[in-house]
């Protein structure tokens, strides 16, 4: 039984085609290949030419057959990547060429990883384009350390933000009003401005002892958790000599680690 015909049987119905000519944005996850969904197991199985970023795992890219093209095409902060012009003109010339395109992200492609942007300029192109949502790093991370987004009675809102301002631009962040929330603040792309962070939120009012937590790479087998506060967060990331990817939690949300992280109980 082909991949396909599995996700048929499980389904009841077709996989959805991934016709020639079209690219589908395709979500991989926060890194754990049992986390991909079922439409994106169904883009991959399809795929002839697969655009891929940095932070997929290679079992991921396998699911793809054999004779597809993988093409990498990377993004990493203070890092050579491949510039956004060069992913898009790639993507648009691969459905021009009549192949079945998946342009495969981390995460879900609407979240910080410029998914809209692709979109937007495959639409422009006249290219047919299909969205497949991922579970974001920020949201199934924060699950796989034992950390609610959201927990009733302690937080009623939860703010995703990224700490990486667009190409030249200055810090666009009110770092005040979200100190002021008093709600789980998440964020991704920020190990290489803790510091700068952290100063921000404290002088914003945010208090030193919020619990804080560093999740790095996520829901895989390398995944680590350090737990500590706002004020101790910078040096506690420095002597733990943890780096990215990996996803920052502030808030009250964070003690309930202290039940729920796997192996608590």
């Amino acid at each position: 039984m082909t991949r396909l015909e599995h996700l048929a049987a499980l389904l009841g119905e077709a996989p959805p085609e991934l016709r020639p000519g079209q690219v589908w944005l395709v979500g991989a996850g926060p890194g754990d290949p049992a986390k991909l969904t079922l439409e994106a197991l169904a883009g991959l199985a399809q795929a002839e030419l697969l655009v891929h970023d940095e932070l997929v795992d290679p079992r991921i890219l396998a699911l793809a057959p054999e004779g597809a093209e993988r093409r990498f095409m990377g993004k990493r902060g203070g890092q050579p990547s491949a510039k956004q012009a060069d992913i898009i003109a790639a993507l648009v010339a691969g459905a021009r060429a009549g192949k079945r395109v998946v342009r495969l992200k981390g995460g879900d492609p609407y979240v910080f990883g410029r998914g809209a942007e692709e979109a937007m300029a495959l639409a422009e192109a006249g290219i047919p384009c299909r969205v497949v949502p991922g579970l974001t790093a920020g949201l199934a991370g924060l699950a796989a350390a034992g950390i609610p987004a959201t927990l009733r009675g302690v937080s009623q809102a939860v703010t995703l933000a990224t700490a990486h301002a667009p190409d030249g631009a200055a810090d666009a962040l009110d770092w005040s009003a979200l100190a002021r929330l008093g709600q789980p603040l998440v964020l991704y792309m920020a190990m290489r401005r803790l510091e700068a962070i952290a100063e921000s939120l404290l002088a914003a009012g945010m208090p030193p002892g919020t619990p804080a937590a560093v999740v790095r790479a996520a829901t895989t087998a390398q995944q680590q958790v350090l737990q500590t506060t706002l004020e101790d967060m910078p040096g506690a990331v420095r002597a733990a000599g943890l780096a990215g990817p990996a996803v920052v939690v502030l808030g009250e949300v964070v003690r309930a680690r202290a039940l729920l992280a796997p192996g608590a109980a």
